[in-house]
């Protein structure tokens, strides 16, 4: 049983929305999903491989297990950003406004709102967590990598929102043991500390295929069969917090 693990840069901040936030509000996520990973390792595939070789390898990707490591401290940034919408005529900041003056306005056919947005720093270069990093480690269902896998990883250049980039920062490494730091994100925690920060992290389902994750495909994801939610426990404890960030600092065992 071994597991492929790739170190990572942070390029720019991270944004990962959970499942329930809606497009104007909503908190972000303070680690990768394993979907979003997965997808990433997917969309890695058909970039340098093809799309048919995607397809032949979706099965393996999806029945990865998947473990992160994260920094000794996150930092949550929250901010407010302007943003434009569709305008829509029920609208009760542009309802007394007639179609006419909506079309001759310069924003037409959108209106400009305000959105909560939240974005992840992570204060170390992504890497070992043994060095006060983050990294993600994969393993196939039967135990052992194939080539392709660490090549995948290595070609992901972001995760979660668009803008999220990464940056590999050296080949990936083969173990049969993880470090006790990582958390394995593809199964519910059972035993985890106290104060550890509750995560819902979604995850590929076992009746999902290639013709659901493929987005040009009208075949439609269901919550709760192709797409499943975990609970996972990180550990991690909020000990910061203001109206402009809030901090969170691993929890050591005793």
């Amino acid at each position: 049983m071994s597991w492929v693990i790739m170190r990572y840069h942070p390029v720019t901040f991270f944004s990962l929305r959970p499942y329930n936030a809606t497009s104007s509000g909503g908190q972000t996520l303070i680690a990768p999903t394993a979907f979003a990973i997965k997808m990433a390792v997917l969309n890695a595939c058909i970039q340098t491989a093809g799309l048919d070789t995607g397809r032949e390898r979706f099965p393996v990707i999806r029945d990865l297990s998947i473990a992160i490591g994260l920094p000794d401290s996150i930092t949550v940034l929250k901010s407010f950003a302007k943003i434009r919408r569709p305008a829509r005529l029920g609208d009760p900041k542009i309802r007394d406004q007639t179609i006419a003056d909506l079309r001759n306005s310069k924003q037409y056919p959108f209106q400009s709102t305000i959105a909560y947005r939240e974005f992840v720093q992570f204060g170390e270069p992504l890497g070992m967590p043994s060095e006060n990093a983050i990294s993600i480690a994969c393993m196939p269902s039967d135990g052992v990598p194939p080539p392709w896998l660490a090549s995948a990883l290595q070609a992901i250049n972001y995760l979660g929102k668009r803008g999220s980039f990464l940056q590999p920062l050296s080949a990936s490494v083969i173990t049969d043991a993880l470090d006790p730091r990582f958390t394995v994100i593809t199964r519910d925690s059972t035993d985890f500390l106290m104060n550890s920060t509750l995560q819902m992290l979604d995850d590929c389902g076992n009746s999902m295929t290639f013709d659901h994750a493929d987005i040009y495909n009208a075949k439609r994801i269901t919550l709760g069969k192709e797409r499943i939610l975990r609970h996972v426990a990180l550990p991690y404890e909020l000990t910061r917090s203001s109206r402009g960030y809030s901090l969170y600092e691993r929890i050591e065992e005793e």
